[in-house]
């Protein structure tokens, strides 16, 4: 199959149609306007719904709508968009729902800018929404993988009953990029859960509301058990120039092709810098960097935010090995040189440390 070049927002959106997604709900929001501009003209060609709803409340209610009658719902926005759905996230958590949402990150708080930016970190892998619940979140580095992971976002979606966020930025919507997208989807396995009307079969209903305590703690332990299972099979990264690593790098999405241009530079000097790209933020890949710290003394987050991710990896290695941050928040996006000249000031005053044994 032939490539085509392609922005990142259009690929969202292209991947999903092909993903067999039926109905997209969406508002205006920069820097993400073009994946729904591409929906409205082209979801319809492919038997789908395209909705500009009044809000981005109002989206993420018309997702539940769609997602409880078995049918794949998409919807997007960008930073503080997604914070307005975040109680219908919860609510499609709570009735178990299977959901795609993107969001193109932007700087922030507030109403920001338009420029890249990570500060959503922690709105997409705490939930963000009430309640005990978590969601899968990826984190594509290139176009090609915004196609791939589209699609993956869908089947997890559906395999686990619920929502799945896809955790882009400003740049990587406007980047265009040779992209192979998958064949369109022709057959989705039936969903007996769904919400189709009445029938000759037994009478179905969904509802979050449950007032008696007892029977909501089930409910949250078997959503619980669920996240277990999605925490032990769905980790997802890549491992860059790890093989003689002595220095690691953890950085996802944008920020990671940025360090893998920094890795070039500083390897030229000597330096034995490695990467380690988380694809899923939630579940986070810690088992992998609790593997790494029997050997590697020193490791290096780098983030478009304050340190959100940073959070995760302490949790992760919990002191066995020492952490430095490099973080450039409010849409502001560091060079390659820049990056690897902050890897080079480290590295010479934690040398003793690497080299320690």
């Amino acid at each position: 199959m032939n490539k085509i070049f392609i922005s990142g927002n259009h690929t969202f959106a292209e991947a999903a149609i092909r993903a067999g997604c039926k109905c997209y709900f969406g508002y205006p929001i920069t820097p993400q306007n073009e994946l729904g501009e591409y929906m409205a003209v082209n979801l319809p060609k492919a038997g789908g719904v395209f909705l500009q709803s009044e809000s981005e409340t109002a989206a993420i209610n018309m997702i539940i709508g769609a997602s409880s009658t078995g049918t794949r719902a998409m919807t997007s926005s960008s930073s503080p968009g997604i914070s307005l759905k975040q109680e219908g996230l919860s609510f499609l958590a709570g009735f178990e729902l299977p959901a795609v949402i993107v969001n193109v990150m932007r700087g922030g708080p507030g109403l920001g800018n338009i420029a890249p930016a990570q500060g959503d970190y922690f709105q997409a892998t705490r939930g963000g929404g009430h309640g005990d619940y978590r969601m899968p979140v990826l984190a594509p580095g290139t176009v090609q993988e915004i196609a791939d992971l589209t699609g993956l976002a869908f089947d997890l979606a559906d395999k686990y009953r619920t929502p799945v966020m896809i955790l882009g930025d400003g740049m990587m919507g406007q980047t265009k990029e040779p992209v192979q997208f998958a064949e369109p989807v022709k057959n989705l396995p039936e969903k007996e859960w769904a919400l189709k009307g009445m029938g000759d079969g037994p009478s179905k209903y969904m509802a979050s509301l449950i007032l008696d305590p007892a029977e909501m703690e089930r409910h949250n332990w078997k959503l619980d058990r669920k996240y277990q299972q999605i925490t032990e099979n769905e980790v997802r990264y890549e491992a860059h120039r790890m093989e003689d690593a002595e220095i690691v790098i953890i950085a996802y999405g944008t920020t990671a092709r940025i360090a893998k241009g920094a890795i070039n530079r500083v390897r030229k000097d000597g330096i034995k810098a490695g990467l380690i790209r988380p694809i899923t933020l939630w579940p986070f890949p810690k088992k992998v960097l609790q593997e790494l710290a029997r050997t590697i003394k020193h490791f290096i987050v780098f983030e478009m935010s304050t340190g959100q991710m940073l959070e995760d990896v302490q949790l992760s290695i919990m002191g066995k090995a020492g952490i430095s941050f490099h973080g450039r928040p409010g849409g502001v996006v560091p060079t390659p040189a820049e990056f690897a000249r902050y890897i080079f000031r480290e590295y010479q005053e934690k040398k003793d440390l690497i080299y320690e044994t």
